[in-house]
């Protein structure tokens, strides 16, 4: 529940920033007329996002074929793991040019009166966020990392909590540590996604798409079991597992060790 929790609300926020930024500098400009074309945006990307997920859970689940289902799941793992890096990179660089960027596109709109321009670019803010949130949920279910209701409390949850601190950053609320929440809540994405290369790299692994070499590692499953409470959210939130592979063990220590350190370099580049 903590990941999903964490993926809306990281998604939530950005996608609701932007808007919130639009809307924002649309009074500036005293032009709140066109206000209701972003919030007709907004809702669009909504249904959209919604039937991209419904379309995800149809193709995935309705193939017959389970090989290549199990090939489809190791690609979306990989996939969202990719995204989900190149996302934490890409929010630190464009973080301090994000904002002027959008001002100067939306002046640009309402100068020319191109109230699809404006609709367009709250769908694209909202659909981005939307369709990453899609695939990072997937990606979670494949892993086996959330039960569907666990995931939906946290979705949720997430959300509201995004909405709600938007709504105070428009409101003036100075003293939010914005930055400093996007570049640990950042932190916190890379070891999610490490967790989803594991569990790609463990379906590789029974695909024999990868060799095993030594099948247990070590186990401390009398310890702490990935399958046990507290194991369970541990494998869901840090990708921990009990007794890996020597395969599994590697590939996750070669990805995190690169992501944080891409992580420091990047946020120290940012300041």
């Amino acid at each position: 529940m903590l990941a999903s929790f964490l993926i809306t609300f990281r998604e939530g926020l950005e996608a609701f920033l932007i808007v919130g930024i639009i809307l924002s500098y649309l009074g500036k400009l005293q032009a709140t007329k066109y206000k209701k074309f972003i919030y007709l945006g907004v809702l669009i990307g909504v249904v959209i996002s919604i039937i991209i997920a419904y379309i995800f859970q149809v193709v995935i689940y309705g193939m017959d074929n389970e090989t290549y289902q199990h090939y489809l799941m190791i690609f979306i793992l990989l996939f969202a793991t990719l995204v989900l890096s190149y996302m934490v990179v890409w929010m630190a660089n464009q973080s301090k040019q994000i904002k002027g960027e959008i001002e100067e596109n939306i002046k640009k709109l309402v100068t020319a009166g191109n109230i699809a321009g404006m609709v367009f670019l709250a769908f694209l803010a909202v659909l981005r966020e939307g369709f990453e949130t899609v695939l990072f949920f997937s990606s979670l279910s494949f892993s086996e990392s959330i039960t569907l209701e666990d995931g939906l409390i946290g979705a949720f949850s997430g959300l509201v909590l995004s909405i709600v601190l938007v709504y105070f950053l428009m409101r003036g609320a100075k003293n939010i540590p914005i930055k400093s929440f996007f570049k640990y809540t950042g932190l916190l994405i890379l070891i999610i996604a490490g967790g989803l290369f594991g569990s790609a790299v463990s379906m590789m692994q029974a695909a024999d798409l990868l060799p095993t070499f030594i099948p247990v590692v070590y186990d401390i499953s009398f310890i702490l079991d990935d399958r046990g409470l507290f194991g369970t959210f541990l494998r869901a939130l840090f990708g921990y597992n009990s007794s890996p592979t020597f395969m599994h063990l590697i590939s996750w220590a070669v990805y995190m060790s690169t992501a944080i350190l891409l992580w420091r370099k990047t946020y120290s580049y940012a300041k």
